[in-house]
């Protein structure tokens, strides 16, 4: 039985990790995108577990399909009436946009801040959580200072 190196072993392990395809924000490579997306947990609701996204300045958590998304650098939205003010476990708030397609796909897009943060969370994930989890990235979205609040 031939024995890898630990450097052959690493690669073919890596290689078997599912990947998310997400496109990437048009401002992704604001600087501080970078501060959220090192900012960003592990897990949300404690069951979905972050994997990695094949662009910058993206990120997922969940299973190929059936994942939450999320980019940075996406067009700041004006103001709406589907305004929400998130606060975290923290005491961290954060001013949310939150709209619902036909299929039942939710998005949220921060409001306020530059630049702009959108989560996209398909129906499988809404079959089983409640959109709440969205506290848990009140730490790393608010790398980007408010500029505007909902009110």
């Amino acid at each position: 039985m031939a024995v890898l190196p630990a450097t052959a072993a690493v690669t073919i392990t890596a290689a078997c990790a599912p990947v998310i395809g997400v496109e990437a924000a048009p401002e992704a490579a604001d600087p501080e995108c970078a501060s959220v997306v090192l900012a960003l947990p592990d897990a949300l609701a404690e069951d979905l577990v972050r994997i990695d996204t094949n662009s910058q300045a993206t990120a997922a958590w969940g299973a190929p399909g059936a994942a939450v998304t999320l980019r940075c650098g996406v067009e700041p939205p004006g103001p709406s009436a589907q305004c929400q003010s998130v606060e975290g476990a923290d005491g961290t708030s954060v001013d949310w946009i939150v709209a619902t397609d036909d299929e039942g796909t939710w998005s949220f897009t921060t409001y306020g801040r530059e630049p702009a943060v959108e989560v996209v969370v398909p129906p499988a994930v809404m079959k089983d959580h409640t959109s709440s989890f969205v506290i848990d990235l009140a730490g790393a979205v608010s790398q980007v200072e408010p500029e505007r609040t909902c009110q």
